[in-house]
């Protein structure tokens, strides 16, 4: 679990800083400003995201817990809550996609739930 909490926070890192850098260079042609923004949010809480995979991925061996659903409601948060804000930027676009917005707070939930789960278990360990 160590290792796929590490490398999926570096690749989500990876992909924050492609996708942020096409928010500020590519996208200016293509949705109006405030889908930019909206875009960026996507990309900001998925670069929180991997930096705290980072963090506990290379912490892993002194947790003395069950890391897996942690991982799992972090990883389906951030699919659901960046990647439905990163389809809903372009729904000017493609009309349909803006009910995607609807699953955002889905993706959202399952990260505070995560991060619960994980406070939980540090309080446990008190």
């Amino acid at each position: 679990m160590q290792k796929t909490i590490t490398v999926t926070g570096s690749i989500f890192i990876l992909l924050s800083i492609i996708l942020g850098a096409m928010a500020a260079h590519a996208l200016e042609k293509i949705i109006v400003p405030e889908l930019i923004e909206t875009f960026e949010k996507g990309v900001k809480y998925q670069l929180y995201t991997g930096l705290g995979f980072l963090i506990i991925g290379l912490n892993a061996q002194q947790l003395k817990f069950n890391l897996k659903p942690f991982y799992i409601l972090n990883l389906i948060g951030v699919l659901l809550f960046s990647g439905c804000i990163y389809t809903y930027s372009f729904h000017e676009l493609v009309p349909a996609l803006k009910s995607t917005v609807m699953i955002v707070p889905l993706g959202g939930i399952c990260m505070i739930l995560a991060w619960i789960a994980i406070t939980a278990q540090f309080i446990k360990q008190i």
